[in-house]
């Protein structure tokens, strides 16, 4: 229909718009000064995420609602799983392998970015109107920069609302459900069916809803018994692939490494394009900069900020650093980035696997996704509940979760154009209120750490822990 073509075409104009060269520079700009600022500082102690993430330090009488690990399996769950799958076949194809470069810039850049977000997640907690402590920048914007900076905080609340749709998961969840199973065994014509989209949107809601019910203690469970294992298995899937190719792996990196700066393996060569697409895909997949793994980070347990900065670290080298390069090197090494032409997202995906495991590599790849997938529907909906009380306060709460509950069942039967665009759109806007706050307040990241890791330097050459 001309109207909804020209919807899309409007909110594809929209999201190139807001991906332009100023936000590059603020997200990659930005997180290289904070690498700068910090004096490499934060990374020299990524050890201790281990030691946070095993427990020895956690304290139930401590702030806040999950603990460290369930926080970054909440986090991560946010990101892991078609931000990483349908995501990276989605830049190289548009942006040609050397997309996945500029997803590493954004990834080595975001380990800085991530300590400060969440660190400062933590420290600026503040109260919503419900009463109850929370973390993210809204609030970091409005108790650490003052109430007459509540407009910024309201931009990355009404942002984080739209960004947060369920649409994109449940669409390509329904779309690699459709034609690794529905289609093979004869129940929907290829194509695709609107009745069978519609009852796996509805289904994908049912099972949310009741996630959903048990709040961000459920939400932390469920993500910390699903997020290791499926990352695990991921793992050894595309470690297969890669050994049936290993003789080709140098040449598929060298490819990464060339394209990133000439941009030759996409029509017209526009490196532009490649660095773009590079660094939007690599912000949605790892969200440093964004804001969104701060609304999960700010509800770790703890008294120690920068405890949790340490922890959020983890993240970009999990999700982009390293799934997202195993899904990459089985896309270029199978070949199926230059075989698989009007072919996108999850579904290019499916048939790199397929190259080694024949019919079952959609299945396999489907058992890793779904779960993944469902995680990251029931974290968004956290996400978006926590930007709605923000901006209207505890009343109607549950008129929010029927609409997301909705929108889940319209995601699966939308067009896969227009949900990418009005996500990456909206990621891109929350992405100017958490840089913009985090740059302005980083100092006091600074002096936190200073403190933090002094302490822990002296008690560890004492044979002492630090102080819970």
């Amino acid at each position: 229909m001309p109207f909804l073509d020209a919807i899309d075409r409007a909110l594809q104009a929209f999201a190139s718009f807001v991906w332009g060269p100023p936000l590059l520079v603020l997200l990659v700009g930005g997180g290289l000064a904070l690498l700068i600022y910090s004096r490499g500082r934060p990374y020299r102690h990524l050890g201790h995420s281990i030691g946070l993430l095993s427990g020895r330090y956690d304290d139930p009488n401590d702030p806040g609602q999950v603990n460290h690990g369930q926080a970054l399996s909440t986090a991560l769950s946010g990101t892991l799983g078609l931000g990483n799958i349908a995501g990276v076949a989605i830049a190289i194809t548009a942006g040609g392998p050397g997309a996945i470069f500029w997803m590493w810039i954004t990834a080595l850049v975001g380990v800085a970015t991530k300590f400060y977000t969440a660190t400062l997640a933590v420290m600026f907690r503040g109260r919503d109107a419900n009463g109850e402590l929370q973390g993210g920048p809204m609030y970091v914007i409005r108790e650490g920069l003052g109430k007459h900076w509540t407009p910024l905080a309201m931009l990355f609340a009404v942002a984080g609302l739209c960004g947060m749709l369920p649409v994109f998961q449940s669409n390509q969840t329904t779309q690699l459900l459709r034609e690794s199973f529905a289609e093979p065994m004869g129940w929907v014509a290829p194509g695709g069916s609107l009745l069978f989209d519609f009852a796996i949107g509805l289904l994908i809601a049912i099972a949310s809803a009741y996630v959903i019910a048990g709040r961000i203690q459920r939400i932390g469970k469920f993500s910390a018994r699903i997020v290791p294992g499926m990352v695990l298995f991921y793992l050894v899937m595309t470690l297969i692939v890669i050994a049936s190719f290993w003789e080709q792996v140098p040449a598929a990196f060298a490819l990464i490494f060339s394209d990133a700066f000439n941009g030759q393996a996409i029509t017209g060569g526009a490196l532009g394009t490649v660095i773009t697409i590079g660094v939007s895909r690599g912000a949605f997949s790892n969200e440093a900069g964004i804001g969104t793994e701060s609304l999960a980070h700010g509800a770790a347990k703890t008294r120690e900020p920068v405890r949790e900065g340490v922890v959020a670290m983890l993240g970009p080298i999990v999700d982009t650093l390293l799934i997202c390069t195993c899904t990459a090197l089985v896309i270029l090494l199978t070949g199926a980035w230059q075989q698989g032409e009007g072919v996108a997202g999850v579904t290019l995906t499916a048939q790199a696997f397929s190259q080694v495991f024949g019919q079952l590599g959609p299945i396999l790849l489907l058992f890793m996704v779904f779960p993944l997938a469902f995680s990251t529907i029931v974290t968004c909906w956290y996400y978006g509940m926590k930007c709605y009380v923000f901006l209207f306060g505890g009343r109607w709460q549950g008129l929010y979760t029927g609409l997301y509950m909705v929108l889940i069942v319209l995601g699966a039967v939308a067009s896969l154009s227009a949900v990418n665009s009005i996500i990456i759109g909206m990621y891109a806007v929350m992405a100017i209120p958490t840089m913009v706050s985090t740059l302005l307040l980083a100092r006091h990241v600074n002096r936190a750490a200073h403190d933090y890791f002094t302490r822990m330097e002296m008690t560890q050459r004492d044979g002492v822990e630090v102080s819970r």
